[in-house]
């Protein structure tokens, strides 16, 4: 299954930016990582592409919405009220399989997109 992520942006604080992934085939769930300079791989946000059941990490939560067309094997990260602490590469992840309640391991997860930067300026 190969992933197919939406360009990334720059944008102001404040502003609204919108990523999409979509994937070549079967997917369990997908969801979205970002990781910033010198900082570890977070999870953002992840759906359950069978109930649509959504989880955010605490840190985008009432601020990021992930959706689905499942028609198209693709899901949206909405991204609202952005702050520069969001800025890093955001990277487009799914599973064949499993669980939807694994959290945000990487490990967890079997395919990656290529990643897409998005950057938040003051």
């Amino acid at each position: 299954v190969q992933l197919v992520e939406s360009s990334g942006d720059s944008v102001q604080a404040g502003g609204s930016l919108r990523l999409s992934c979509r994937a070549s085939g079967y997917t369990y769930s997908m969801g979205w990582f970002r990781q910033a300079p010198g900082k570890e791989r977070e999870g953002v946000a992840s759906i359950c592409n069978g109930s649509g059941s959504t989880s955010y990490a605490d840190s985008v939560k009432g601020r990021f919405t992930l959706s689905q067309d499942k028609g198209k094997n693709t899901v949206y990260l909405q991204m609202d009220s952005l702050k520069p602490e969001d800025t890093a590469m955001y990277y487009c992840a799914a599973k064949r399989g499993g669980s939807c309640s694994g959290g945000f391991n990487p490990r967890n997860w079997d395919y990656w997109g290529q990643g897409t930067q998005v950057t938040v300026s003051s």
